[in-house]
């Protein structure tokens, strides 16, 4: 899992070394994850977040400064994850429907790695102070706009030339949910379909309904 420092490096650290700021912001993420989900982030105490990353509390807020920042890095890490996977996957020269159906994988598989992160994100973002509510609502609309360049590509290439803008908005938002309903409705989908078989389908799903739009 990756941080990305442009986004994180808003949370405030006494540490000079940006590796080792990564490194163990990424500690802190993973531990607090599960504590958060086993306990409710109410419930969790620092010294609980410290000992389970293995660093003292004094050093815990080298990294961080309040426990609001260990949640905001929390809903970063994901959306980090997200976009960097599609930005690579818009990188590779694919065009249409099959750089479409590349970054839905994408995004679907990082939900399922970290839907832990995913289902967290959704039960406690509410918490967060507003500056980083904003932050986390701009993170998402940015992993937002990849769909929307996939679908634009799509229509200006000529393959899909009928999608008007509101179709396209709203079906980039669609995918981008679809992706985390697999991970807050695991409970269910994994007794019935592997995440391969989720993927297939629900893309399938997407590009029908893309198709019918051009009657």
């Amino acid at each position: 899992m990756a941080i990305e420092k442009d986004y994180s490096r808003e949370v405030e650290t006494q540490i000079k070394n940006k590796e080792l700021v990564k490194e163990r912001r990424r500690q802190i993420v993973d531990a607090a994850v599960q504590l958060f989900i086993q306990r409710g982030y109410h419930k969790t105490t620092t010294r609980a977040l410290a000992k389970a990353t293995g660093l003292s509390i004094g050093s815990l807020y080298e990294y961080v400064t309040t426990k609001d920042d260990v949640l905001y890095l929390v809903c970063i890490a994901i959306h980090s994850e997200v976009e960097q996977g599609l930005k690579e996957v818009l990188a590779r020269s694919l065009h249409g429907r099959e750089a479409l159906a590349n970054i839905i994988r994408e995004h679907f598989l990082v939900c399922d790695r970290m839907s832990d992160h995913v289902l967290l994100m959704y039960q406690v973002t509410h918490f967060l102070p507003k500056k980083w509510q904003k932050k986390v609502t701009e993170a998402e609309m940015r992993i937002t706009g990849l769909f929307v360049e996939a679908l634009t590509e799509l229509k200006s290439s000529g393959k899909l030339p009928h999608l008007d803008d509101a179709t396209i908005n709203l079906m980039s938002h669609n995918i981008s949910v679809l992706g985390h309903t697999w991970a807050f409705r695991r409970w269910y989908f994994a007794k019935h379909f592997t995440i391969d078989q989720y993927i297939e389908q629900q893309t399938e799903f997407i590009m029908c309904y893309l198709d019918k739009k051009k009657s």
